[in-house]
């Protein structure tokens, strides 16, 4: 039985902006009444540095959204609220755990609304938060994007967002064209298939291009200390201080309030690349799980219970609820790989196919660049600073009591904290590591390097799934999945097959 071709407008996906609505999302709520909101997120970089935000929060009225009339300002709602739930939590010199029900309350309806978690996600940070620079023109383009409200009010923070927001318009074109590809497998038209995954491949080649102009605008510093706090979630944040989530505050009783755990913002939550990877029947397993492991446990799996969702599909409950619909429904009509396989004695389509898998595969090439440099270099230096500042405050410690005469205390040598000296110092190390998590529920380097390899798994040709092929990985890309990534705002463990976080695909 041939299933339908989903159709995107049914699901809220523009045929000509994808993921991102047909129209720019509005920039302020028009009902006068929700202007204490608009008043708040206008004003947020200022409620920071004054160190107001939290008091101004808690006097704000319990609004109601029985005045919000369509899609566009449910959204405009839901993504002020995500900005003023976060700069709550997160803008003081310690994380607060309790989020008032001047916010609570709205906030909880909205996400209800549009299927999504109380947290700040992809949508309403980058998909219903930009705007045109001039109307007439396309915004397939980072010339003419700009983002409409931020934490930090910095350049970098918009031109970090504005990057996600020119892959999503640039890439919109690809959603249709892929449909109509798996419309022309059932007519079993090969030409068509073949100059679809062509056009594919080539579009991708340009989003790779667009994604290494983050470095253009944003630089690694103020992304890692003072934009990646406030995208942190209430999930594995026991060293920022929230060991047991957040507590939205309804106004019940408060023996009934209950703590929860979201992860933070992601571009694991985009669904343009998450359709990317439907459209090729590219799968995605839990970190640290290998293809022949999966193999293995599939049989007792399906007996038991379901297998364990990888982190990219467990993003989907982050995604809007019409999107994450969409995607489930393109799954179940993805056909190209097997006709492909299929007919993979034609060797233009086969080297076709291969081609979109190795453009998409370099493209989460260039991501590991990224966060290699924009994390995990970064951690590296903070860790450093910090080693240094504790062992100047043992000194300090030491020459004090020898100037008042007490017994002499021993300064800590380095390998007690496990990075240089004994085999006991190590293996402190390896633990205090083991110990650390992320933001978001995955591991860093070795997640995105899985992802990576794993995208070459459903190539064709034989000589293409080996260049693909990248499990071996190299001595860098090693010595960065050891390093311990240490935020303001979270502690990443970026060590093999453990959980952690993730800022971007």
């Amino acid at each position: 039985m041939i299933h339908p071709i989903p159709k995107p407008e049914d699901y809220d996906v523009s045929p000509e902006n994808g993921f991102l609505s047909a129209e720019p999302p509005l920039q302020s709520l028009p009902n006068e009444y929700y202007q204490p909101w608009e008043h708040v997120v206008r004003n947020l970089q200022g409620l920071i540095l004054s160190k107001r935000l939290r008091q101004v929060v808690d006097r704000m009225p319990i609004l109601s959204t029985d005045r919000l009339d369509d899609e566009a300002q449910w959204r405009r709602a839901y993504s002020i609220l995500a900005f003023i739930a976060h700069a709550y939590i997160w803008s003081g010199d310690k994380p607060m755990e309790w989020v008032p029900p001047t916010v609570t309350l709205p906030f909880m309806k909205t996400c209800r609304h549009l299927q999504l978690p109380p947290v700040a996600t992809y949508a309403g940070l980058v998909l219903w938060n930009w705007k045109p620079i001039f109307a007439d023109e396309p915004v397939d383009t980072l010339a003419n994007l700009d983002m409409i409200d931020t934490f930090t009010g910095s350049l970098d923070e918009k031109w970090f967002y504005l990057i996600s927001v020119a892959i999503e318009a640039r890439g919109a074109p690809l959603i249709p064209l892929m449909l109509h590809a798996m419309e022309a497998v059932n007519r079993g038209d090969r030409a068509a298939v073949t100059d679809s995954l062509r056009s594919f491949a080539e579009r991708l080649d340009e989003l790779g291009a667009m994604l290494v102009r983050m470095y253009d605008n944003c630089d690694p510093h103020v992304f890692y200390h003072r934009l990646r706090p406030f995208l942190a979630g209430s999930k594995n944040m026991a060293d920022a201080g929230l060991p047991n989530g957040v507590v939205f505050d309804n106004g019940g009783p408060m023996n009934k309030q209950r703590y929860v755990q979201y992860s933070g913002g992601s571009n694991a939550q985009s669904s343009l690349i998450q359709f990317f990877d439907v459209a090729l029947s590219v799968h995605h397993r839990p970190t640290g799980q290998k293809a022949e492991q999966s193999d293995q446990n599939a049989p007792k799996m399906s007996a038991n219970k379901p297998p364990e969702p990888s982190f990219i599909h467990e993003m989907r409950k982050y995604m809007p609820g019409r999107h994450a619909q969409f995607l489930a429904a393109v799954e179940k009509v993805a056909n190209i790989r097997n006709f492909v396989e299929e007919n993979k004695w034609d060797r233009s389509l086969s080297i076709a196919f291969d081609a979109c898998l190795a453009m998409l595969s370099a493209f989460r090439d260039k991501h590991i660049q990224i966060v290699s440099r924009y994390v995990i270099v970064k951690a590296g230096e903070a860790n450093r600073k910090k080693e240094k500042e504790a062992g100047e405050k043992r000194r300090e410690k030491h020459e004090a009591a020898l100037a008042r005469g007490e017994v002499d205390l021993p300064v800590r040598p380095k390998s007690a904290a496990g990075h240089r000296g004994s085999n006991g110092g190590k293996e402190g190390g390896e633990k205090e590591r083991k110990n650390l998590r992320g933001t978001g529920g995955t591991s860093l380097i070795p997640f995105l390097r899985q992802a990576r390899d794993e995208t070459g798994e459903p190539a064709v040709d034989v000589w293409a799934k080996r260049v693909l092929n990248k499990g071996s990985s190299s001595k860098r890309e090693r010595r960065q999945s050891r390093i311990e990534v240490q935020g303001l705002a979270s502690v990443w463990r970026v060590e093999e097959g453990e959980g952690g976080g993730l800022c971007l695909y």
